[in-house]
């Protein structure tokens, strides 16, 4: 066994050590992220893929390394598409604020379970049909004009075929029911929400891997580094969306630099396969010599540059608007597509009913803490995650009115089967 297939079986391990860990902090403690710990978590994973990058660089492969840190930005910038999809998704399943990182997850694995089997099929097609870059070159170059002057995409806001097909085949309820997959109403039993947004969010992934696997084939064709180019690339992106999620809407020249990308990556392919050629009526079925040879450090330049500039061109036109508008907050956080119909913010209970905010809590007779939302709606505060619950109390309540909880607590009084005094 080489030094490198004890990399990849090393590193593979620890990835998936890695994604384990984080859904299970997901699923055992179902919150918000706040801006701290989204920040924190991109730069995990950021690091986590250059130190993946410096292995194979201290390893002697300073190729393979060039290849992984171009692909991982290539998929990266690509993937920035995703977030979009994911804000109009979660907008249309009306999907609670704390079950939103527990779905997100779970359609991120799945998308990265589907993504690896398209990359396996993508690489028998390239290693037996060489022309199939020409056509996946081809595509790319349509995509890259169809985002920069094509109508508004509307990916993600109706249903797609799996989504649609489980619809006519179950039966399915608007209740959500703790981020369970059914729940039993008068003894027929439902689909829940949370199954639907799952494989609407995996499913409608896949379909950016129709862009994204071929372009990172025009920067190695090694099956191991397209899979962790795109595991690198998916796992920051429910950081990403949480952190970026009420920006991006208004970066209003992104979608120029991802169609820069697309078209440069596009022609590069087009260009290798020129290179290779094998197609008898093409060139007598000879190699094209004259074709220009895109290196590695040459996609790398263009990526970087193409987002960098869409970037503050987008964020020069928003200074520019907030002059005229006087609205001069950069958005960042959660979108508005969190809020509820009523323009609260909201949060739900162990059985995903929804408590509108503004919400008090209060010290009952009983010795229990007691939650009220904004519609009168009481229950425990053990039927709530604490840090949510804690988080919430000290945005909604008055200083005076949580103090005096807190005093209650300092009392001695036990308010919940956990034990939890604090809020």
């Amino acid at each position: 066994m080489t030094a490198y297939q004890i990399f990849e079986i090393v590193s593979m391990a620890l990835l998936v050590a890695v994604l384990v860990f984080d859904l299970l902090i997901v699923v055992k403690r179902p919150h918000v992220p706040s801006m701290k710990e989204a920040t924190a978590w991109v730069v995990v994973y950021v690091t986590l893929a250059l130190v993946f990058a410096g292995v194979l660089l201290l390893m002697g492969d300073g190729v393979k390394a060039g290849e992984f840190v171009t692909g991982w930005l290539l998929e990266y910038s690509l993937s920035i598409d995703n977030l979009f999809v994911f804000i109009i998704i979660l907008s249309r399943f009306t999907v609670p604020k704390e079950m939103q990182q527990r779905v997100l997850m779970i359609g991120i694995l799945i998308a990265i379970v589907l993504r690896g089997i398209f990359i396996l099929v993508g690489v028998q097609l390239i290693e037996s049909f060489a022309w199939v870059f020409y056509i996946f070159g081809a595509y790319l170059v349509y995509v890259a004009w169809k985002q920069a002057f094509g109508s508004e995409d509307d990916a993600g806001e109706k249903d797609n075929l799996v989504v649609r097909m489980l619809k006519r085949r179950v039966n399915l309820t608007d209740t959500w029911n703790g981020g369970k997959s059914t729940v039993t109403i008068d003894g027929t039993k439902y689909v829940t929400p949370f199954v639907m947004v799952i494989l609407a969010l995996g499913t409608t992934d896949l379909l950016f891997a129709i862009d994204s696997i071929p372009a990172i084939f025009s920067v190695t064709t090694d099956p191991f580094l397209v899979f962790a180019c795109n595991i690198f690339a998916l796992m920051g992106l429910r950081q990403l969306y949480f952190l970026l999620g009420g920006l991006l809407d208004r970066l209003v020249y992104l979608h120029y630099g991802i169609a820069a990308i697309l078209g440069f990556i596009g022609v590069k392919l087009v260009f290798h396969a020129m290179e290779k050629n094998d197609i008898a009526w093409v060139n007598g079925g000879q190699p094209i010599e004259w074709v220009p040879h895109i290196e590695t450090w040459h996609s790398l330049i263009v990526i970087l540059v193409s987002m960098v500039v869409a970037t503050v061109a987008s964020l020069v036109k928003l200074r520019v608007d907030a002059k005229a508008t006087g609205d001069a907050s950069l958005h960042l956080g959660p979108s508005e597509a969190e809020l509820g119909a009523d323009g609260h913010y909201h949060i739900v209970d162990a059985m995903g009913k929804t408590f509108y905010r503004p919400l008090r809590v209060e010290h009952s007779e009983t010795g229990t803490l007691q939650v009220i939302d904004a519609k009168g709606t009481e229950a425990p505060a053990a039927d709530f995650s604490a840090d949510v619950l804690r988080e919430a109390a000290r945005e909604d309540m008055d200083p005076e009115d949580l103090d005096e909880v807190r005093r209650r607590l300092r009392e001695g009084r036990e308010f919940d089967e956990r034990g939890d005094r604090e809020v």
